[in-house]
């Protein structure tokens, strides 16, 4: 109404989509206490299909926020792949079985669960996590109307310098159109349909409810609105890429069919009628992707959604497996898309605005990536927002969300441009036929990308958060990342199998206190805290006790500098203890420091950050130090960012680079600045 003031209120972070990217980041605010809203346009969450592929971090990362066991119980876990060509008759025959997952790269592996599902534990971990500080559920059926970033402002920690308008939809207008009646589809999100954002505004603008606008004042906006952007386009910011002539369907359906892998992953190469992916799935649901090679796009590059059908989707699947008999009578969900690939030229405005998530990159859904990379991109970015609007962390940090993530999503677009034209691509009849695709290629490119697919080849370039040595702009995008301060470089050899930039691998240790064996990153919880691996070495030895208590006494002095004065000496900076003497050789409060399990007036003495690398009573001995390429005499120190990705190796001599390294990023406690 004309002359109306609107409500106003101010928010740390305002998150914009609540899809697997905004959720993520709202967990992230959830576990660590920051003041944050997250809203979306549609009336509900995700019931059915969409995204279903869980590669092994994103489900170390589950770990990591207390819900992987919930996911692992409810999922199809994915072991094995088969291989489908044709023969020299041109009748599909199996060519080859490998497995799903390399061995040994992580203690989970591939397995697939519906959006819906995944969507469902993050909401609750999301409630359960802030409900005594600041609770956080999603706003739905909002939009965002206006966004403004006041520059002047921008490096001012304590201003909020976003402002936002928002208006709340009618459950009518939040609602997505679909274009069937029986089976919910997902092409109102499938990049083969427009945004209806500005569609949605208008209608809402119309009706005129009074009370359905506010204004919002943020210090930090964390778009998550998909590949139609609607944050994106305020910023003005452009992606880079093209779309490609390959169309495919997919179907979430019970199938009935004679083919005899139907419960194995698949891939499946036609002769002549396209490819087809196979993705077995929870609840005797199968997912199938497959190419529609008669759908073609037209003069403007669109294809006609309209054309795409459950039952084209079907037909074009029965040609691909022919001789196999297909049909169903229960199908779940159904979509198409268009494949293509694309990144954005800018991930953050003035390292205020964020773009995560399909936002920022698009790419064909068939690598399993986009979900995984889409929750990876928050999962990077929400520690660094919430340490600096919590004043721990100094705000240039921040500007490492676009240096490490952007050089993966362009590494992403690289292998799926490879990958998706692979598997799209007719295969060859012979050594002569140039036109078609080699069926070898395909598979030596599939089993070279299997630890990139994972999420575990994630390799962080040198910056104020990573100790590498080279040129911090050179291992990312190009942004400058470099520390204000001195440069703090890691000593080379002392945990051979620890590579920087990546995350920290797991074994089996167990707990000095009750002999209880663990998963070493069971304990690297996201809660916002950088952790110190302290490789305590031979702990009965003297020479080596006396190098440990030195390194205590130095730690606890650095420590104090940024840690609250009403907080424990842990609630910054963790240290994990790991040694490699017998577990029954030593007590944890006679020989160990305090520091190394620091006492609460409330809880006593803390059990749970000491543990022995040792023969367990029912599991066996995880070689901890073996495995890290650890000296088990001298051991050495590992610091670890809150994501777990490894940030510095040293010596227990080492603790002016550790004091370094923290001073480079963290906000000092007033009464200790010198």
């Amino acid at each position: 109404m004309p002359g109306q003031t609107l409500p106003e209120s101010k928010v740390d972070v305002l998150i914009v989509g609540a899809g697997p990217a905004g959720l993520m980041a709202a967990t992230w605010m959830a576990h660590t206490g920051v003041n944050a809203r997250i809203i979306d346009k549609r009336s509900t969450k995700i019931f059915n299909g969409q995204a279903d592929g869980l590669q092994c971090r994103s489900l170390e990362i589950f770990d990591s926020f207390g819900f992987a066991e919930r996911v692992w119980k409810e999922a199809n876990h994915m072991l094995e792949i088969c291989m489908w060509n044709p023969d020299e008759n041109g009748r599909i025959r199996r060519s080859d079985r490998i497995a799903d997952t390399p061995f040994g790269i992580s203690r989970f592996q591939e397995c697939v669960l519906h959006q819906g599902r995944i969507e469902r534990f993050f909401l609750d971990s999301i409630r359960d996590a802030s409900r005594k500080t600041h609770p956080i559920e999603v706003e739905r059926g909002v939009l965002p109307e206006s966004l403004s970033l006041d520059e002047s402002l921008a490096e001012d920690a304590e201003a909020y310098p976003i402002t936002i308008k928002l208006r709340r939809l009618s459950d009518e207008e939040a609602t997505p159109e679909q274009q069937g009646k029986q089976v919910q589809d997902g092409l109102f999100r499938s990049n083969l349909a427009p945004d209806d954002t500005d569609e949605l505004l208008k209608k809402s603008k119309d009706v005129g409810k009074e009370g359905s606008e506010e204004i919002v004042k943020a210090k930090y906006v964390i778009g998550c609105d998909g590949a139609h952007s609607w944050v994106r386009r305020q910023l003005g910011f452009e992606m880079e890429g093209e779309p490609t002539d390959f169309v495919w369907g997919v179907l979430d359906i019970i199938p009935i069919t004679d083919f005899p892998d139907i419960r194995n992953r698949c891939m499946i190469h036609s002769a002549n009628s396209g490819s087809l992916m196979v993705i077995p799935r929870e609840n005797r649901l199968v997912r199938l992707y497959v190419q529609l090679k008669e759908v073609v796009p037209d003069a403007s590059g669109r294809a006609d959604r309209s054309k795409i059908t459950p039952e084209t989707i079907l037909a074009a699947a029965q040609k691909t497996l022919s001789p196999y008999k297909l049909t169903y009578k229960y199908c779940d969900w159904w979509t198409g898309y268009q494949i293509g690939q694309r990144v954005g030229k800018k991930f953050s405005k003035q390292t205020r605005i964020f773009l995560t998530g399909d936002a920022v990159h698009t790419h064909s859904p068939k690598a399993g990536q986009g979900m995984n990379v889409s929750m990876q991109d928050s999962f990077n970015l929400g520690w660094k927002i919430s340490l600096v609007a919590r004043g721990i962390a100094q705000r240039y940090i921040l500007a490492t969300y676009q240096s490490e993530r952007r050089r993966i999503a362009q590494d992403l677009i690289d292998f799926d441009h490879k990958f998706s034209r692979l598997f799209s691509g007719r295969p060859a009849k012979d050594l002569t036929d140039e036109e078609g695709i080699s069926m070898q290629e395909f598979k030596e490119v599939f089993l070279r990308g299997a630890m990139f697919t994972s999420g575990l080849s994630v390799d962080y370039g040198a910056s104020m958060l990573v100790a590498k040595p080279g040129t911090a702009a050179e291992q990312g995008d190009g942004t400058d990342v470099s520390a204000k301060g001195k440069q703090v470089i890691t000593k080379e050899g002392l945990a051979k199998n620890v590579e920087l930039g990546k995350r920290f691998p797991s074994f089996q240790v167990l707990n000095q206190s009750d002999a209880r064996p663990w998963h070493f990153a069971q304990w690297l919880k996201s809660d916002g805290r950088f952790r110190i691996v302290l490789f305590a070495g031979a702990i009965t030895d003297a020479a080596q006790r006396k190098r440990i208590d030195a390194f205590c006494d130095s730690m606890d002095k650095i420590l104090r500098k940024f840690t609250p004065r009403d907080q424990l000496i842990d609630s910054v900076v963790e240290i994990l203890t790991i040694h490699s003497a017998k577990r029954t050789s030593v007590e944890l409060l006679k020989d160990f420091p305090p520091i190394l399990h620091p006492f609460s007036e409330e809880l006593g003495w803390d059990y749970n950050k000491v543990f022995a690398d040792d023969e367990s009573y029912h599991e066996g001995h995880g070689r901890a130090y073996q495995n890290y390429g650890v000296d088990e005499e001298k051991g050495c120190v590992v610091v670890l960012r809150p994501d777990q990705y490894v940030a510095y190796v040293g010596a227990l001599e080492d603790v002016e680079d550790l004091d370094t390294y923290f001073q480079n990023i963290l906000v000092q406690v007033p009464d200790t600045v010198k």
